[in-house]
């Protein structure tokens, strides 16, 4: 098999060959080339070249700034880099990486699967621009049934997979798992209460009282009784349903024939629950138990993967990705870089279904196969249900792309609207919302939150815990200054704005466009700050970051209306008169947005924080809990996190806790918001 990857490595598309002779050594030096020039870039890589190893193993190239441009792997490192030197007609995207490169870093691996498996770990690590990245890569939740117990619990997983037990998935979203776990607990009454709140427990909670758990923790359930619910919901799971349900009707039919009405119900009931899973699962493959599907549709220079999930010969879901690619990369291409990374930190089916063929299938499996200790076959079927279920995953690609290629050219034009509504020069490509929590000053908060055209980035949210020890509590002027000042000076260090500025301007004046799958705005520095507040917080703001040399970031602070009302704020900018948007106005709703999401995160990195305080310094902050009635609590309780989670009626049957106590305890923890 050929070993180069023509999907994903530029350098194959500069060779037909990885067994072709080796390169002369090339004198590249060109010591008069301007930094920056196609020359120079060739000249840093000749140079590389006479250093780098001759076996199979993964290579980096980086920029002046040390930033990684590009991960490649290859079968020889050495007559790979050297196909870059070649004075050749390059495409656009491979001149750009080789006239930013400066120098190169190799890795040597065993063969060329270690290659392969290590170049997706540092690809999904480092991110280089120039790689086909894998975007939006949140862990799946999983169903566990845990086995460190006596009664084994049922629950949503997610992260490593450290606790004993048997692990089911993956499924495609929490809401999956949700619907899936509630329905199971209907099914076969396992308890899904943590260890702590089980070992407490004198009588049973409410799941029992309304059918979704046997009750083990007060014995309604004898130990051989639960196991044998345990065992019914391992192999259902493992994809026995059938002969699960065949049980459970059999079962019913015995105790109806015994006049025993109540038990007959009782497996009606959990029958029921078990047909809302089979039924709701949508398509459910004939002939394959285990299998992940990868359907790949391209439109408009974007590119979406759609992956379906079976298992146990039911579909548990569906997520739809799009990966940042270049436009000039086919479809298998994306593919193939595509399924090394998402493999990266997940185990493989036994089958993974492609739509498109590409040049290392094999060795992918191989690598697969590898990782997990089990065959892994990929495989583009032709025709028959494999090929059908591809079909169902390409359609559903084609309508994820379009919706988003609308949402796209909407949120364009609400950028476009935004710029002229708030006197902007163009359009933001970055805008950072910033808010404060707290209650009487403590436990403040204040929060960032990041949107772009292609909507939120909230992996660039930020939360800053305040520090200051001179404020006055409640001092929100205060509170935004040492966010601003906290913000921009780590800005300023990491990526002064004069560099940022040559930068754009240089892309501007001779680079090619950018891909339009490329992350947009790449600069860190904001085009719009967005305060949550009104002339007092404006004014802080523009002292704050005047004080600090930026005076080119446009400002505007929102005043909530009258009666905090939606639709009546009132917006307030450097040098302008306060206005107001029209009713009903894209902008207005849209601006709204943006508060209430710098709202919620505030809030809830504040809650976060209260909570950790809490735990800490116990339950002192609410008023009547003292050391005696504190110890009864967690006595009967056992944690705090089930103090946290018990009801007004659970907190009275514990020793000197009244109505009245019981209601404040409650409301402590249950509370609608902190004060802002």
């Amino acid at each position: 098999m050929n070993g180069a990857r023509k999907d994903i490595d530029p350098a194959s598309e500069l060779r037909e060959d990885d067994d072709a002779p080796t390169l002369p050594e090339l004198d590249l030096s060109e010591p008069d080339a301007e930094a920056g020039t196609l020359a120079h870039g060739r000249a840093a890589i000749a140079r590389a070249v006479k250093h780098a190893p001759a076996g199979p193993g993964v290579y980096r190239m980086i920029d002046a700034k040390g930033d990684v441009l590009y991960v490649g792997k290859a079968k020889s490192i050495k007559k790979r880099v050297a196909n870059y030197t070649r004075p050749v007609a390059y495409d656009a995207r491979i001149a750009r990486m080789i006239s930013a490169t400066v120098s190169m870093e190799f890795v040597s691996t065993a063969t060329e699967t270690e290659a392969l498996l290590l170049e997706a770990n540092l690809i999904k690590r480092l991110r280089p621009r120039f790689n086909v990245l894998l975007r939006d890569d949140k862990s799946f939740p999983y169903i566990l049934i845990t086995s460190d117990h006596w009664a084994p619990q049922i629950l949503k997983h997610r992260g490593a997979r450290t606790r004993p037990g048997r692990y089911y998935g993956p499924f495609a979203n929490a809401g999956a798992v949700n619907r899936t776990i509630n329905a199971l607990q209907r099914a076969f009454l396992l308890r899904s209460c943590s260890d702590s709140f089980f070992e407490s427990r004198s009588r049973p909670c409410l799941l029992y009282q309304i059918k979704r758990c046997s009750g083990p923790c007060t014995q309604e359930v004898d130990f051989a009784g639960y196991q044998e619910l345990v065992r019914e919901a391992n192999a259902f799971l493992d994809g026995k349903s059938r002969n699960v349900q065949k049980q459970l009707a059999a079962e019913m039919d015995q105790a109806s024939h015994a006049l025993d009405f109540e038990r007959a119900a009782i497996y009606r009931d959990r029958l029921a629950a078990l047909s809302a899973i089979t039924t709701t699962q949508g398509i459910n493959p004939r002939t394959i138990e285990e299998a992940d599907v990868f359907a790949v549709h391209q439109e408009g220079g974007y590119t979406c993967v759609e992956v379906f999930f079976f298992r146990t010969g039911q579909n548990w879901g569906n997520r739809a990705y799009f990966p940042k690619a270049d436009r000039a990369l086919g479809a298998g291409e994306v593919l193939s870089a595509f399924l090394a990374q998402f493999y990266d930190d997940k185990p493989p089916p036994r089958l993974v279904i492609a739509s498109d063929d590409f040049e290392e299938r094999a060795l992918l499996a191989d690598a697969l196969s590898a990782k997990s200790e089990r065959k892994i076959e990929v495989v583009v079927p032709q025709r028959g249900e494999r090929k059908e279920l591809v079909m169902h995953a390409l359609a559903n690609a084609r309508e994820a792309l379009g919706r988003k290629l609308a949402e796209t050219a909407s949120q364009q034009r609400l950028f476009n609207a935004l710029a002229e509504a708030f006197g902007l020069p163009k359009p933001p490509r970055r805008i950072e919302v910033y808010d404060n929590s707290h209650i009487a000053g403590t436990n403040a908060v204040g929060g960032m939150i990041v949107a772009g055209p292609e909507g939120f980035r909230k992996n660039q949210y930020r939360k800053f815990n305040i520090k200051s020890a001179e404020l006055t509590p409640g001092d929100d002027y205060g509170m935004l200054r040492e966010v601003l000042q906290r913000r921009f000076k780590r800005l300023i260090d990491e990526s002064p704005r004069a560099s940022v500025e040559v930068a754009a301007a240089a892309a501007m004046a001779g680079g090619p466009p950018m891909e339009p799958t490329e992350e947009p705005g790449e600069s860190p520095w904001p085009d719009l700050l967005l305060i949550d507040g009104g002339q007092g917080q404006l004014r802080s703001a523009q002292e704050t970051l005047a004080e600090m040399g930026v005076t080119d970031v446009p400002l505007v602070a929102i005043a909530k209306g009258r009666d905090r009302e939606a639709g009546r704020e009132t917006f307030f900018m450097p040098g302008k008169n306060p206005f107001k948007l029209p009713p009903r106005d894209p902008v207005l709703y849209f601006v709204e947005r943006l508060r209430d999401e710098a709202h919620r995160f505030a809030i809830g990195s504040h809650r976060t924080r209260r909570k950790k305080d809490i735990r800490e310094a116990g339950l002192q902050e609410i008023e009547g809990i003292g050391p005696t009635r504190k110890s009864a609590l967690l006595r009967h309780f056992g944690t705090l996190k089930a103090i946290e989670r018990a009801s007004i009626a659970d907190l009275q049957h514990v020793a000197g806790i009244n109505a009245e106590m019981a209601r404040k305890i409650y409301e402590f923890f249950h509370d609608k918001a902190p004060s802002p």
